[in-house]
């Protein structure tokens, strides 16, 4: 399936518009450990995806083990900011118990910027064999996600509004 999108930017403009479903929807893999989180940093380094992680808005080095930056969470303001494009941000934010980010639907209008955050969302899915969802800013209703049975971002907002009205 190489060069075929895993989503076409017709098929979910209307999820991913932020006068609809604000700027910064919440993307997550629940149900994670320390382990998947550790995954999850060695997986931006392998990628070279650029990055920064700061704690308390101070930009320090990323620590090689996972449990340094859960830790401080507690009492400060941690963050890792991933870009896995140049004109892509994802911002993670540290939690036991799940993986979070936020993107900026400003930033993936169009079927190019799509594929980056699909292509995001599916690396990190197949890393950790999870999972990962996508809703709007402040609901749970998801959008779309990485499917690991079908190896790919799929829609899941018709799915859902299909099985309410069925």
């Amino acid at each position: 399936m190489v060069g075929v999108p895993d989503l076409l930017w017709d098929d979910v403009r209307e999820w991913l518009d932020p006068e609809v479903n604000g700027t910064l929807p919440d993307v997550c893999v629940p149900n994670t450990t320390r382990a998947d989180w550790q995954a999850v940093v060695e997986l931006v380094r392998s990628k070279g995806w650029a990055y920064e992680y700061s704690v308390d808005g101070r930009v320090l080095r990323l620590p090689h083990r996972v449990e340094d930056m859960l830790d401080l969470r507690h009492g400060h303001g941690v963050t890792l900011r991933v870009w896995p494009s140049p004109d892509v941000l994802a911002i993670f934010r540290p939690y036991d118990g799940q993986i979070d980010f936020d993107v900026d639907l400003r930033e993936l209008q169009g079927q190019q910027r799509l594929e980056v955050l699909c292509q995001f969302m599916r690396a990190i899915g197949r890393r950790l064999g999870k999972p990962v969802v996508m809703t709007s800013e402040g609901d749970t209703v998801p959008l779309i996600g990485y499917d690991v049975q079908v190896n790919r971002v799929v829609m899941l907002a018709g799915l859902v509004q299909a099985a309410a009205t069925g």
